[in-house]
C-alpha cells in the first residue's frame, strides 16, 4: 500500500475514533475487569452544575433570602423530605427516587478546593488533591489494578464521545471512546483500513513503531466489530427523548442489553455553567438528565439489569450560595453526587442538608470527600482495591 492511500485511510479512522494508547487483548478473550459482574455507570454534568437549585432546601430561609429571583419556590419544588425538594423539571428523577432508587449525598468536595472548570474537573477526573496533578485517571487506574500483563483490555470501559477523557487513562490500559458503533465500524471496515489491518497480522508484532501501529489498528477493527455486533444483539424498545445524552445513554444501554462484558460506561452531558439567567436554561439542562436517565433505568429494568448496576452523577464543583447581578451563579465549590440503582442499602438523602449558615466566602463546606465516593463504587460495588487504585484510604459510605 502507498503512502497516499495509507494517509486516506488514516483520516477515515480518525473521524470517528480515538485510539487506545494500548490494545492488546482481542475481544474474543474479554474478560471484564470486575469479577461479580457489577457494571458502573458515570455521567458528568460539565460546567459546575447548581445543586441547591438542583436538590432544593425549601424550609431554609437563608436560601430564598440568598437567591430572591432564582430561588426554586416550595410550591414549585416536588417535595422528597419534610425540608428537601427536588427541581421541577425533574420528574423522571422525582418517580425513580419514590421508587427506591436514588440515593442524594450532599455536600461533596475536597480540600482547599479549585474554582477553575479545567482544574477541577481534573482533581474529580484524576481523583488528586488540589495540590497533585496527575496524568491517570481513577477509572483507568481501576483497569490497571487487576490486568494479566498479557491482556491489556481496553473494552472494559467505554466513553461515549469522540474524545477520552482523563478519567478513563491508565499507565497500562486505557478506555475506549465512539460515539456511533455503526460509524465506527463502517470507518473501520473501509477497504484501506481492512488492507492495513490484514497487512499487520502477517508482521511480527514489536519489530519496529510502525508494526505497533499496525498492531493497534488490528485490534481496533476487531473492537470496532465486537462493539457493533454486541449493539446488534439487543435494540431498546424504550421511547428515549431526543437530545445527545439520551443517544449516549441508549447506546450503553443496548450495550448493556446485549451482554457486553464491559464494567465501566461514561457519558456527559454539558452546559452548567449559568453565570447569566440561570432558572430557564438551568431547567431545561435538568429535564434533559432527568428524562435521559429515566429512560436508561426502564431500559435496564426490561433486561433484568438494574440490579447489577448503578449510576453515578457528578459535577466538577457547585455553585455560589448567593446570587449574582445577572440572576446567575458563580462558580463555587461542595455540591451533591446521585447514585441511582436497583441495589441500593440506603436510599434517599445519605446526610444532612447543606448548612447555609456555616459558609466559607459564601461557598458551601465539604463533609463528604469525593474520594470517599469513589472508594464506596471500587470497594464495595465493584470489588476493587481502592487504597491501591486512589493512593490513600478514604472512608466508604454506606450506599452500596
Amino acid at each position: 500500500m502507498d503512502r497516499r492511500k495509507f494517509i486516506m485511510s488514516s483520516s477515515v479512522l480518525s473521524a470517528s475514533l480515538m485510539l487506545p494508547k494500548f490494545i492488546s487483548c482481542s475481544p474474543n478473550n474479554l474478560t471484564a475487569q470486575n469479577t461479580n459482574g457489577k457494571r458502573l455507570i458515570v455521567i458528568q454534568l460539565a460546567g459546575g452544575n447548581d445543586g441547591l437549585n438542583t436538590f432544593i432546601p425549601y424550609q431554609n430561609d437563608i436560601y430564598y433570602k440568598s437567591r430572591p429571583f432564582i430561588g426554586i419556590t416550595k410550591n414549585e419544588a416536588f417535595k422528597l423530605t419534610d425540608d428537601m425538594g427536588l427541581h421541577p423539571k425533574m420528574e423522571g428523577l422525582k418517580k425513580l427516587y419514590d421508587e427506591g432508587l436514588v440515593s442524594v449525598i450532599n455536600s461533596v468536595g475536597y480540600p482547599n478546593p479549585n474554582r477553575s472548570h479545567f482544574r477541577s474537573m481534573d482533581i474529580w477526573q484524576s481523583a488528586s488533591g488540589s495540590d497533585e496533578y496527575l496524568d491517570t485517571g481513577w477509572i483507568g487506574r481501576y483497569l490497571d489494578s487487576d490486568c494479566p500483563s498479557n491482556c491489556k483490555n481496553s473494552l472494559d470501559a467505554i466513553e461515549i464521545d469522540d474524545s477520552l477523557s482523563l478519567a478513563m487513562k491508565g499507565d497500562q490500559v486505557k478506555g475506549m471512546s465512539f460515539k456511533d458503533a455503526k460509524l465506527l465500524y463502517e470507518n473501520t471496515n473501509h477497504t484501506y483500513i481492512k488492507a492495513l489491518s490484514s497487512h499487520a497480522s502477517e508482521q511480527r508484532v514489536g519489530a519496529d513503531n510502525s508494526l505497533f501501529l499496525h498492531k493497534v489498528l488490528t485490534e481496533t477493527v476487531q473492537n470496532a466489530d465486537y462493539i457493533f455486533n454486541k449493539s446488534k444483539t439487543y435494540k431498546s424498545t424504550v421511547n428515549y427523548p431526543q437530545s445527545m445524552l439520551s443517544k449516549q445513554l441508549k447506546t450503553i444501554g443496548q450495550l448493556i442489553g446485549s451482554g457486553s462484558s464491559t464494567s465501566v460506561y461514561y457519558a456527559s452531558h454539558g452546559g452548567f455553567d449559568t453565570h447569566v439567567g440561570q432558572n430557564g436554561k438551568h431547567g431545561r439542562l435538568l429535564n434533559i438528565y432527568s428524562d435521559a436517565v429515566s429512560a436508561l433505568v426502564q431500559d435496564l429494568k426490561n433486561t433484568d439489569n438494574l440490579k447489577d448496576t448503578i449510576i453515578l452523577t457528578f459535577s466538577e464543583f457547585g455553585r455560589r450560595v448567593t446570587q449574582n447581578a445577572s440572576r446567575g451563579t458563580d462558580h463555587g465549590t461542595a455540591n451533591n453526587v446521585t447514585i441511582i440503582g436497583g441495589s441500593l442499602k440506603n436510599a434517599g438523602f445519605y446526610n444532612d442538608t447543606p448548612d447555609l449558615r456555616n459558609l466559607d466566602n459564601n461557598d458551601l463546606k465539604y463533609q463528604v470527600d469525593f474520594r470517599s465516593v469513589y472508594s464506596t463504587v471500587l470497594s464495595n460495588w465493584l470489588g476493587a482495591d481502592s487504597n491501591k487504585i486512589l493512593g490513600s484510604k478514604f472512608k466508604a459510605l454506606d450506599i452500596v
